[in-house]
């Protein structure tokens, strides 16, 4: 899943690509605030993590900028600030949790987890189709029940393809799903993971809708 980081403490900043890439998201990190506004209108997030003081302009003038816009990513606001106050105003901006600093990153990824979740009408935190299941938290797929070992791409496609069942995704939108701005993705880079995944989920699991792009097939 790709998130969108909008903080100015470089050392925070740092901790949360690392430790989130780590735990299988894609992330792109903006120091600024005007960049990282501007961002959001530039790629498929499926989450944003929002500091609020931000040099030249605050948080809370993004968000409402966002919702304005009619943008409804899920956005968790990470902040220093903790007045009761300011998590309302932020609440009732659009926001779509509050974490205040410090905090720990597994913390965040659960948050992370629970907000895209919510995002996709999904009750369990658990994916499944057929005899496959994955786990996003644990990073752990299954399949009748015996652990399939995957990729991190690998493992970022299936998730992608399962939180949206029964709709074809276009090739583009999987790719900027899957890959930063940071990363280098070779033009047939989509094709060779769904390569992969069907020698191991079988060559009927995943169904090409020519000239648009892939869907879950039937089971």
């Amino acid at each position: 899943m790709r998130i969108l980081l909008v903080e100015d403490d470089k050392l925070i900043g740092d901790g949360l690509k690392t430790g989130l890439h780590k735990m299988g998201f894609s992330l792109d990190w903006f120091t600024r605030g005007d960049e990282g506004r501007t961002a959001l209108y530039a790629a498929p997030y499926d989450a944003v993590i929002l500091d609020l003081s931000l040099p030249g302009i605050d948080g809370l003038d993004i968000l409402r900028e966002w919702r304005d816009k009619g943008h409804s990513e899920p956005v968790l606001i990470l902040t220093a600030r903790d007045a009761l106050s300011q998590r309302v105003e932020g609440l009732r901006l659009g926001a779509d949790d509050y974490l205040c600093k410090p905090f720990a990153l597994i913390e965040v990824a659960a948050r992370l987890e629970a907000l895209i979740r919510r995002s996709h009408g999904q009750s369990s935190n658990e994916l499944r189709h057929g005899a496959v299941t994955l786990d996003p938290g644990k990073l752990t797929v299954t399949l009748s029940d015996e652990p399939l070992a995957l990729k991190p791409k690998e493992f970022a496609l299936l998730e992608l393809l399962l939180r949206n069942a029964g709709r074809v995704l276009p090739r583009k939108l999987i790719e900027e799903k899957l890959y930063n701005w940071d990363d280098d993705v070779s033009s047939n880079a989509v094709e060779v993971h769904v390569h992969h995944l069907r020698r191991k989920l079988g060559t009927d699991f995943i169904r090409t809708v020519h000239g648009i792009g892939y869907t879950l097939g039937d089971v």
